[in-house]
């Protein structure tokens, strides 16, 4: 029986199908489309008209996906822009209608509980010992502390690439007065969660895979190679560094970037290296399954 969960986020929109293999699961199709519909939602509160319109065509393309499958059991999630959006139902109405699902917008603890199930299940050589997963977004951050056998401690931040992009990166590229708002920012939301000193850092969605791809200079997304790949504190520094120094149309032309990120990757790499420096790791572990994959891991148990 396949199963297909739709994670509607401030930046992307994920479409993931999967079906049993052995006693695991694999990815039949694993689809990821740029609907920023947190455009401008930031300041303004409610959903850009053209966000929503991009959105729903990706809908549209993934409902397509999902007939064409043979899907048995939708599953569609939002996240931090649905939650916040005061029109967030001018989205939502018409998404159900073209996607024959309902919407279960999420709540932070519930996507920090999903990611962390993601971690646990598809990357389990972190398993045993004190670690941490830092879920970046577009609009916020998850981070789940874990003693290696339990959760100690979880928070959804108000933090996240598009949304600190917009709030404090308006120059291209960034002044040094801006890159010093970014960082202060982060700090002070980071200083709400617990962050273990001596905890693997596990980083998961498209920020934290787009700098695995960028430190490894892969030519086009291999999630083989990045799923489970240890990137040294240092390199994430001098990505940073190098992002931020750079102009978006200059990130665009870096190897192993995804052109669509390249306007906000630098925010989100900001708060994986703000991270990492406040558990004092020397290295942080990539995954590359998402709250995606906490749906459908959760899905299959329950079959």
């Amino acid at each position: 029986m396949r199963t297909a969960v739709i994670d509607i986020g401030t930046n992307t929109l994920l479409l993931l199908i999967t079906e049993r293999d052995g006693g695991g699961l694999r990815a039949v199709v694993d689809l990821c489309r740029f609907g920023r519909l947190g455009q401008g939602l930031d300041a303004s509160g409610e959903l850009h008209p053209e966000a929503i319109a991009r959105s729903l065509e990706i809908c549209r393309e993934y409902r397509a996906a999902i007939d064409a499958a043979g899907v048995a059991r939708t599953i569609v999630v939002g996240t931090q822009a649905l939650r916040e959006a005061r029109n967030a139902a001018a989205f939502v109405g018409p998404a159900e209608g073209i996607l024959g699902a309902t919407i279960e917008i999420i709540a932070g603890a519930r996507e920090a509980a999903l990611a962390y199930r993601a971690v646990v299940d598809g990357l389990p050589s972190v398993a045993g010992r004190p670690f941490i997963v830092v879920d970046v977004g577009g609009g916020s951050t998850e981070i789940v502390a874990s003693d290696g056998a339990s959760v100690t401690g979880a928070i959804s931040l108000p933090i996240g690439a598009v949304r600190l992009t917009e709030r404090h990166l308006r120059h291209d590229p960034p002044t040094a007065d801006e890159r010093a708002a970014l960082l202060a920012d982060i700090d002070a939301q980071l200083a709400r969660a617990t962050i273990p000193a001596g905890a693997t850092v596990v980083a998961t969605a498209g920020s934290a895979t787009t700098l695995a791809a960028v430190q490894l200079g892969l030519d086009g997304y291999d999630s083989a190679r990045i799923h489970g790949v240890h990137i040294p504190t240092t390199s994430v520094d001098a990505v940073l560094d190098r992002l931020l120094a750079l102009t978006v149309a200059d990130r665009r032309a870096v190897r192993g970037m995804e052109p669509k990120r390249a306007d906000v990757i630098a925010a989100g790499v900001a708060i994986f290296a703000r991270v990492v420096h406040r558990a004092a790791a020397t290295e942080m572990v990539i995954s590359d399954r998402g709250i995606r994959w906490g749906i459908a891991y959760e899905a299959a148990a329950a079959q």
